[in-house]
């Protein structure tokens, strides 16, 4: 490839920073170390098509791609993570139209967690797609070839007749260099043996074939497992994006799956919420989640919050009580509250007060602007014991009018 896609992260970035914040290319390019030429051609693409940021927050991953790339398949990847290790499994198995009983993989960390000879750990995510075709999967031992299928052979094939064929082409987008190489994929599996009758072709529909399990009805799509714990806020974190679950369950782990479209909340196996997958810096509360009256959740509240506050200092207070009622929901505050709270076990009380204080005068009520205020050292500069005291208007050294001619 003579030149390669940005990635997802990278062109959502570079969006923002255009689109939202309004900085100049050289100035993104000085933030994202991109090149103008990248970011002119992406800022031009959105112009032209009028896309705005509030739109492109409501895409997932594969939509924008779809939109900045028509051209090119949004399927493949540049670097093997999770997701893509994932999906070429289900592109696979869609090629060749069947699933198999047993899959073995190495022992790689996209498919096993905790490798052990005897007992490993697979992905959550892994086993969810065995789960999906009914398969099973069994990774090979450490330093046991004799465990892993004839698959190296098979990379060879395609280095020798598709790779070295393909290595003085230059290609511009991935759907060109994908539509090459399935060209002479065809040509490799039709291509007669020397020494046995047949290609390879009439060898997998003939012996493979008939022993493969029957696909799905639904395509696989690839879900991020991951543990979380509900917050005193009945809310868990994904990316930069807050779910809110039934708030009996605070402080119990659950089990949260994220598709390209959903998020799923499920504890003990059982659902208990779902959401529709967000990518902006923002919060879903569903309002049947929030608490009415619930000892876990009322060992927190408005009263205990402020009274702590006080102990620290009047601006503190004031900043809780601003927070507070800047939200629908005053527990959806709790978090930054708490956070806030406890920078007195990094810092005095006096300086976490007068960072407040430089807050509450700028209205700042961010938990990372009162954090930025203290590693600045800007709360230091306030002075509440009196006035500033003037500057001498009279010195040796200060000239006035009459000094020029």
């Amino acid at each position: 490839m003579s030149r390669k896609r940005i990635s997802m992260r990278k062109l959502r970035e570079i969006l923002r920073l255009r689109l939202q914040a309004g900085l100049s290319i050289r100035q993104v390019r000085s933030s994202l170390r991109i090149s103008v030429g990248a970011i002119q051609k992406i800022s031009t693409q959105a112009e032209q098509t009028g896309v705005n940021w509030e739109q492109i927050c409501q895409m997932n991953d594969t939509e924008l791609a779809r939109h900045f790339y028509p051209k090119a398949d949004t399927r493949s990847s540049a670097r093997l993570e999770l997701p893509d290790w994932l999906n070429s499994h289900a592109r696979a198995l869609s090629f060749f139209g069947g699933v198999p009983r047993l899959i073995v993989p190495d022992n790689l960390k996209s498919g096993v967690t905790s490798p052990c000879r005897y007992d490993p750990d697979l992905n959550p995510s892994y086993q969810q797609l065995g789960s999906h075709y009914g398969c099973a999967i069994m990774p090979a031992r450490p330093r046991k070839p004799q465990d892993k299928s004839k698959a190296e052979v098979g990379v060879q094939v395609i280095e020798r007749w598709i790779l070295a064929r393909l290595r003085h082409h230059s290609f511009f987008s991935l759907a060109e260099l994908n539509q090459c190489i399935k060209a002479l994929l065809e040509s490799v599996n039709n291509r007669p043996f020397k020494q046995f009758k047949g290609c390879r072709r009439e060898w997998f529909e003939s012996i493979d074939k008939p022993a493969l399990m029957a696909l799905p009805r639904e395509a696989y799509c690839y879900t991020d497992v991951k543990p979380v714990k509900l917050n005193i806020d009945y809310h868990v974190q994904y990316g930069e994006y807050l779910y809110s679950a039934p708030h009996h369950l605070v402080g119990e782990r659950l089990e949260l799956h994220a598709t390209d479209n959903l998020i799923t909340l499920y504890f003990h196996n059982q659902r208990v919420a779902s959401h529709v997958r967000k990518h902006a810096r923002r919060m879903t509360t569903v309002p049947e989640h929030m608490p009415v009256q619930h000892e876990k959740h009322q060992k927190w509240s408005r009263a205990r919050l402020l009274n702590w506050a006080k102990d620290i200092g009047e601006h503190t207070s004031q900043w809780v009580a601003c927070l507070l009622d800047s939200k629908a929901h005053e527990q959806q505050a709790y978090r930054a509250c708490l956070g806030l709270l406890n920078l007195t076990r990094d810092y005095p009380a006096t300086r976490v007060n007068g960072a407040c204080a430089v807050a509450n005068q700028h209205s700042l009520y961010r938990l990372k602007q009162v954090k930025a205020i203290l590693k600045s050292n800007q709360d230091k500069l306030l002075n509440d014991d009196g006035p500033t005291p003037a500057l001498p208007q009279t010195h040796e050294n200060i000239r006035g009018p009459k000094r020029f001619h």
